[in-house]
């Protein structure tokens, strides 16, 4: 019971997925490799038979070396796009991610060690929200600058 909620439909890919929103000091904290040109969530995969609040708080964990606990869940997100790691590259896929806002500790300081699949090296940024840099999802930037107690349903379509 320890495997990523990752499925193959015919040509395509399922993925459920977690991205945390953490936030210190007006910035939001993302994460990039070395194989792209854009930043992305802190988070991953929810495993099967996990929560998505257990998947948030592993995950944040596993990229930042800092266990936190969640405020809320701030956005539902479906989203069909094509792959572009080696394992699912040109697939398309529709992902269901859940996103939570983070209680940061006044002392954070996150540490990466953490790889994507295809061992290419995540690091951390510190990304300002006014800041013109490629990042997804593409709505977050935008959000977070208006919170709300609710919780929002995005849906992204770039087939």
């Amino acid at each position: 019971m320890n495997k990523d909620m990752c499925v193959n439909c015919d040509d395509g890919v399922l993925n459920i997925r977690v991205g945390a929103i953490i936030i210190k000091n007006g910035k939001v904290l993302m994460v990039g490799n070395e194989r792209v040109d854009y930043l992305y969530s802190v988070g991953g995969r929810i495993k099967f038979g996990e929560t998505a609040m257990d998947a948030v708080v592993r995950e944040v964990f596993e990229e930042t070396g800092v266990k936190m606990e969640i405020d809320h869940l701030g956005f539902i997100h479906e989203n069909y796009f094509y792959g572009d790691s080696p394992s699912n590259l040109g697939k398309l896929i529709y992902e269901i991610s859940f996103y939570f806002y983070m209680n940061v500790p006044c002392d954070f300081t996150p540490i990466s060690n953490s790889f994507t699949e295809d061992n290419s090296k995540e690091h951390l940024r510190w990304v300002s929200l006014d800041e013109d840099i490629k990042m997804y999802p593409k709505f977050l930037k935008t959000e977070i600058k208006n919170p709300t107690s609710f919780v929002k349903h995005f849906v992204s379509d770039e087939r």
